[in-house]
């Protein structure tokens, strides 16, 4: 199927769009890349803040 398009693509002499496709899966695979560690950076920071919230709870707890 992609060979099709990418034949169909070049036999029209469409170059550039076929660069502008190619730009633009790339782009949306970063951007797909990003969210995705973006995600598991604020879970982690989630986790963090919880934990330092139990800390701070058994620590002043016991005065």
């Amino acid at each position: 199927m992609i060979e099709h398009l990418v034949d169909s693509i070049i036999t029209r002499g469409d170059l550039g769009h076929l660069a502008l496709m190619m730009w633009a899966g790339g782009a949306s695979l970063a951007a797909a890349m990003l969210l995705k560690e973006l995600s598991a950076a604020n879970r982690r920071f989630d986790a963090f803040v919880r934990e330092l919230h139990h800390f701070n709870a058994r620590l002043f707890d016991g005065d």
